[in-house]
């Protein structure tokens, strides 16, 4: 039996074991009259049979959820990681047509290969930054790398060029975005590496195909990249 009080009633709170039922006898201050309350607790609704069930389906929802959540921003860094790529692309990109400009003063037999690097920035730009794009946004920047890696060793054969100030300081600044840009492809193949990780290992590998989360594609080096070609070489003897 305990005693409860406020400033209407003042309460005798009984309980019925066998029947579960809570009793609230009050007395009230006001009417000088008793007043009897009855509550069935919500324990009585659920059989005691169906707790063990509940509980183990209440754990694995749980499971779910946070692998669920995991799983999605595993996602999102790729994207956030890919957005910060497609940045550095575009301005690399901006970067190519001056260069090609200066180019086409001097490189006369050069003129097909600074063509289809047009042809292939062209393309890219047009494509848009949606990440299902993303495969395709990377093989055309392998091959426009592949290409002005060819144009900056066949600048050692144009002496004039090789010492025209405004083609240093345009391919210098070409270098430098290459540098940004390969640092950005580290941090989005490592977050690449996390998300298919989850997404072929289980039990996030069954969430991931209830939730249609894929795996995103390795931005991989190609052969000429390998050998990749550093600009300031040419200018620095």
């Amino acid at each position: 039996m305990v005693y409860l009080s406020c400033q209407r009633y003042k309460f005798i709170h009984l309980i019925v074991p066998k029947k579960n039922i809570m009793i609230y006898i009050a007395y009230c201050t006001f009417t000088k009259k008793k007043e009897v309350f009855m509550e069935k607790q919500f324990i009585t609704f659920i059989p005691q049979q169906w707790l063990f069930p509940i509980i183990i389906v209440l754990a694995l929802l749980l499971i779910f959820y946070f692998l669920y959540v995991s799983l999605v921003k595993k996602k999102n860094n790729v994207k956030e990681a890919f957005a910060s790529i497609d940045t550095h692309l575009k301005q690399r990109y901006d970067l190519i047509p001056n260069i090609l400009t200066i180019a086409n003063k001097f490189m006369e037999h050069e003129r097909e290969l600074m063509t289809n690097i047009t042809e292939l920035r062209t393309q890219a730009t047009k494509l848009s930054s949606d990440f299902d794009n993303a495969q395709q946004k990377f093989d055309l920047d392998q091959k426009i790398s592949g290409m002005m890696g060819k144009l900056m060793v066949s600048v050692e054969n144009y002496p004039q060029l090789k010492s025209d100030q405004t083609m240093i300081q345009a391919m210098q600044s070409y270098n430098e975005m290459e540098s940004m840009i390969a640092a950005a492809r580290r941090f989005y193949n490592a977050a690449v590496k996390d998300l298919n990780n989850a997404v072929e290992i289980f039990p996030s590998s069954f969430v991931a195909v209830l939730c249609n989360i894929k795996a995103a594609p390795f931005i991989e080096a190609n052969e000429q990249e390998r050998q990749r070609v550093d600009a300031n070489q040419f200018f620095t003897k």
